[in-house]
């Protein structure tokens, strides 16, 4: 059953940061890029994209309920009992988030079937709503009062750096995999230029929730449990930065090497995908608070 959840988190959390990012650097990366005829192709390809993320978002999400009833109640059958539902969705923290979650992502879903798609302002809304109701699910929501909260809008920070770094490069991808017929030089540019910011945020806010979980910079033993899958974390998201660094310094003349380009940012986005994975074992794992 533990291993059906960190699955479900792990599929759930990609789609979700994906679904954010590409919204959020749609309009950064897209609508000054000198990419013609070009463009009309991403967006479709994007929206189309963009509504099955969404659905299967809906689909984990229920899952991911249904899964945390059954660890809750002990027993299979309690993820098919609607009075255990509801008191899991009504007299749970994790239930009344998720009653909200739930909720924002079949708008989102509604939206993105509708004339409604259009709007850029509504689809950022539901988004980021989608976005910060995962901040409380997990280890936000381990500490009361002020503390508690702090630490759900430093995850909510952090969450939405990930997110828009992860379907920035989500985005990306597509753009490289269009025939080349345009300058991506530019759009590079522009998205190295958010990423330093985006990376700067994630770092940070990273440390701020070790060191707020843990007690510590770094938790110890270092190759064991939480520590070793933050480990790993912490590994993935430097090749992540290796790989932006030989891309940012390679711009100039990358129109000559987009096999190359193309190859180096699609490996960061999967780098990117499996510290994801990384953070879904992790949100199961205990943080070993050490000793005040």
């Amino acid at each position: 059953m533990s291993s059906a959840l960190v699955l479900c988190r792990f599929l759930h959390f990609t789609v979700v940061l994906m679904l954010f990012g590409a919204c959020v650097f749609r309009p950064l990366l897209l609508r000054h890029a000198p990419l013609g005829p070009a463009l009309a192709a991403i967006d479709r390809r994007l929206a189309g994209l963009s509504r099955w993320l969404t659905g299967f978002a809906l689909i984990t999400g229920v899952c991911w309920l249904l899964l945390i009833t059954v660890s809750m109640a002990g027993s299979l059958s309690a993820a098919f009992d609607g009075p255990t539902l509801q008191l899991v969705l009504g007299s749970t923290f994790f239930g009344q988030v998720w009653s909200w979650h739930l909720l924002f992502n079949a708008l989102l879903l509604a939206c993105l079937l509708s004339p409604l798609k259009h709007s850029f302002t509504l689809r950022l809304g539901l988004t980021s709503l989608l976005l910060i109701t995962l901040a409380p699910v997990g280890h936000g929501a381990m500490l009361d009062g002020l503390s508690g909260q702090l630490l759900i809008l430093n995850q909510v920070i952090h969450l939405a750096c990930v997110g828009a770094w992860l379907g920035g490069l989500m985005l990306l991808v597509m753009i490289l995999r269009q025939p080349a017929t345009h300058a991506v030089g530019p759009i590079l540019q522009r998205f190295s230029g958010i990423g330093y910011g985006l990376v700067a945020g994630l770092l940070v806010t990273g440390l701020i929730n070790v060191r707020v979980l843990t007690g510590e910079l770094w938790p110890t033993p270092l190759f064991s449990g939480f520590a070793l899958i933050l480990l790993i974390k912490a590994l993935l998201v430097c090749a992540m930065l290796g790989l932006a660094l030989f891309n940012r310094v390679r711009i100039n003349g990358c129109e000559q090497r987009l096999g190359t380009l193309r190859a180096s940012v699609t490996l960061e986005w999967l780098l990117g995908i499996g510290a994801v994975a990384a953070v879904s074992l992790l949100g199961t794992l205990p943080p070993m608070v050490a000793p005040l």
